[in-house]
């Protein structure tokens, strides 16, 4: 009984928020008092049914209200909104402690309770709610909680308010509650069931596996297709055997089993093409019912946005007026089916934007009505499905965000070097934002300040796959976007293979997909990238990421998948694009930890298991391996067509001057040339791609040319790749020093032309064949 009043006290306080809410925005009607009336006086007979006294005495003071209220005698303006939204969050409490702690809540709230009757019966200030371990003062008379024996059924059901509670208007008629079973009110009422999220997560788990696995009948109706065609060309080939024999004079055994074989191989025929057209219609039928069963299993993991969002109302009244703000709070797609777990997760978050919304965004009454605006803001929270995804945009009429205070901010606090926040763009600056400990705030209040709240959000919207983005206009307000998956138990990705093994990514985190040609790939400063959307894109190779070996070439057009945010996106390179594919999430076994950039796995249509990457983590591995040196991009080489054996060299100089020069001589004269910026720029080159010559200065920063030229000698994959060390520097002991450290070759800048490099090229390596 006690639950069954939890669930009936939530319900109702949700309806009796929102008329109270409605009531404050000029919205009264004789239809919204009523609704107010019927909700107090079902949690006062609700209480009363389950010996709650505080809870009666409640409501009943809220049923008085609304009643004179009803009659005229009695207006309902802010301040008494005020009054009765403290009653409903005392009516909620009640609802959010468990049934034994009832009477020890009585005591420590009576001071609240008597001051919040004092208010509605008098008009005065409800007294201030004292902290909860603290004990009411010895003068306030406190009623003692109410626990006779048990009474009989029809007593219980009749039982009224203890004397000390205050003295109720007089009813026409006892309430009365049958006990009796009753047919359903109407057709749309729907009987609860209680069950825990586990069993449902656990239902909803094999739901999805047997809608693989009756997958699996179609490939096997498929080879059982096969073995059709096969039987057919037996009974063809015994036709024509027995057509061939007819002229010949055959023993009469021969010839009645040879009739018989070719009977049995008719018969065979006939028995599997119904048995197949059984199959067939089983499959259908199978796939039908257990994507329903699925689907109904589904539903009882989706709820209503609105059962996520019921509580912000009162909320963002709340802090509007704590901070002289008046605000219109709008809800559109109440009825839009959103995953309980995401729903869930969606609560802080949302909160937060609601909270930035009217404390950054939303203007005070005056400085909108001098911007011609209205006094009154707009925040509004839509939520919709599109292209299998929930799309949540949180939007208000405010002033908007500023860029060029953002801009001022990074600056401030030094977060890039000097200079380069001038160079950013609007999108760039508006990321900013999500760091954490971020804000525009130069003070900290209770709503904000601390720069905590984008940061909240954005960790939420990637822990469920998804992304946000921010659409702001000065002085016309801003506009957050939530993308996120419907629903957490089937994801929406895109397959691909990868060294002969599929690769699930998930949709919302990707990107786009690109077709490069050969052509469109391009060298800069050593990394191999593409341009996009006038965007340079560096090429990595998901073999060399997902540890699978690398490529040794690229076919002439090229799979790219295009991941993470601007500035810092990857074009990752695979071998296939297999289309998309919903599937259905299963965890990986808890004893093996966290598997490196992958996030869970699937079961394809045929049985076999595939891999879902985790896209955050996979950037995260590209970034560390490119700081490393040991993944910079894909080869140069893999680009060339294999017919083609051009000469492939590495400059290494920190002149932008002189590696220019280097490599269009290179370049004119056949040879592939790569460069790096220093020493160590090029050593990771070189344990990266594939060289038939080094060219190095000598005076560097990190590594110098003769330190490079050392640790090329050394190493047993390098050691053969001829360096050929061009420096200024021309004194003898400068020349012995680099052939000493293994060059096999020394140039000095100050004498060297055009000529007398190639040659030298040629000398080591030869001409580059065209």
């Amino acid at each position: 009984m006690f639950d069954l009043f939890r669930v009936e006290a939530e319900s109702q306080c949700a309806a009796l928020t929102d008329g109270l809410l409605a009531i404050e925005r000029g919205e009264s009607s004789p239809s919204i008092l009523e609704t107010l009336m019927r909700a107090a006086h079902s949690i006062k007979g609700a209480a009363r049914i389950i010996n709650i006294p505080a809870g009666v005495r409640v409501a009943h003071a809220m049923e008085d209200c609304f009643v004179a209220a009803q009659k005229g005698t009695q207006q309902i303006g802010r301040k008494e909104v005020d009054r009765l939204l403290r009653g409903v969050d005392l009516l909620a409490q009640i609802a959010k402690i468990t049934e034994a702690e009832i009477p020890d809540w009585e005591k420590k709230r009576a001071r609240e309770i008597s001051g919040f009757l004092a208010s509605l019966l008098d008009g005065d200030e409800a007294l201030p709610a004292p902290a909860p371990e603290a004990k009411p003062p010895a003068s306030v008379p406190l009623p003692e909680p109410v626990a006779p024996p048990p009474p009989p059924p029809s007593a219980a059901l009749l039982q009224t308010v203890p004397p000390t509670a205050v003295p109720e208007r007089p009813e026409v008629e006892p309430e009365i509650v049958d006990t009796k079973p009753r047919p359903p009110a109407s057709e749309d009422t729907e009987r609860v069931l209680r069950l825990n999220a586990e069993n449902l997560n656990r239902l909803l788990g094999l739901a999805g596996e047997s809608l693989v696995e009756a997958r699996w009948i179609r490939p096997f109706a498929d080879s059982m297709n096969r073995l059709k065609r096969m039987q057919s060309d037996l009974h063809e080939t015994l036709e024509g055997l027995r057509e061939s024999l007819n002229d010949q004079q055959l023993p009469a055994r021969a010839t009645e089993k040879l009739q018989s074989a070719v009977q049995r191989a008719t018969e065979c025929r006939t028995y599997l093409g119904d048995r197949l057209l059984e199959l067939d219609m089983f499959d259908r039928r199978c796939v039908q019912l257990t994507h329903r069963l699925y689907l109904e299993a589904l539903r009882t993991r989706m709820r209503p946005f609105a059962d996520g969002v019921n509580r912000f109302p009162r909320m963002v009244r709340d802090v509007s007026h704590s901070l002289g703000k008046e605000v219109r709070f709008e809800i559109s797609g109440e009825n839009t089916q959103v995953d309980r777990d995401i729903l869930e997760r969606l609560e802080t978050p949302l909160g937060h934007l609601l909270r930035n919304a009217i404390d950054h965004g939303i203007e005070s009454p005056e400085t909108r009505l001098a911007a011609g605006k209205p006094r009154e803001g707009t925040i509004r929270i839509e939520a919709r499905h599109a292209a299998g995804m929930l799309l949540v945009t949180v939007s208000d009429d405010g002033g908007g965000i500023d860029p060029e205070r953002v801009r001022e901010a990074v600056a401030r606090r030094k977060l890039l070097p000097a200079g380069m926040p001038g160079r950013l763009t609007e999108a760039e600056l508006l990321q900013f934002l999500f760091l954490p400990g971020f804000t525009m705030k130069d003070s900290v209040t209770e709503i904000s300040g601390r720069g905590v709240g984008l940061d909240v959000v954005q960790n939420m919207v990637r822990s469920v796959r998804g992304n946000i983005r921010i659409n702001t206009q000065p002085r016309n307000g801003t506009r957050f976007i939530l993308q996120l998956p419907i629903t957490l138990s089937v994801l929406r990705t895109l397959l691909v293979e990868v060294a002969g093994e599929p690769y699930a990514l998930p949709l919302a985190q990707i990107v786009r997909t690109h077709r490069l040609r050969r052509d469109q790939v391009e060298t800069i400063e050593g990394h191999v990238s593409f341009r996009f959307n006038d965007e340079s894109i560096g090429l990595l190779s998901a073999q060399q990421v997902l540890d699978c070996g690398d490529i040794s070439s690229l076919p002439a057009e090229i799979n790219v998948v295009i991941l993470g945010e601007r500035k810092s996106r990857y074009g990752l390179v695979v071998d296939k694009f297999l289309g998309e594919r919903e599937l259905v999430v299963q965890p990986l076994d808890s004893r093996l930890g966290k598997v490196k950039d992958i996030s869970a796995a699937a079961l394809m249509e045929d049985g076999s298991p595939v891999l879902i990457i985790d896209v955050d983590d996979l950037v995260r591995s590209i970034e560390k391996l490119i700081s490393s040196g040991r993944l910079s991009s894909v080869r140069r080489d893999a680009l060339m067509p294999a017919e083609r054996q051009r000469k492939h060299v590495l400059v290494v100089d920190d002149s932008l001057t002189v590696r220019e020069l280097e490599r269009k001589l290179l370049l004119a004269r056949g040879y592939t040339v790569e460069v790096a910026v220093d020493g160590m720029d090029g050593w990771n080159a070189l344990r990266a791609g594939s060289f038939d010559l080094v060219i190095t200065d000598v005076d560097m920063p990190r590594v110098d040319g003769v330190e490079l030229t050392t640790m090329i000698k050394k190493d047993p994959q390098l050691r053969n790749i001829p360096v050929m060390i061009v420096s200024y520097k021309d004194r003898e002991e400068d020349r012995m020093r680099g052939l000493e450290a293994g060059a096999d070759y020394y140039l000095t800048k100050g004498s060297f032309h055009d000529e007398t490099l190639l040659r030298a090229v040629a000398d080591l390596i030869g001409e580059s064949e065209e």
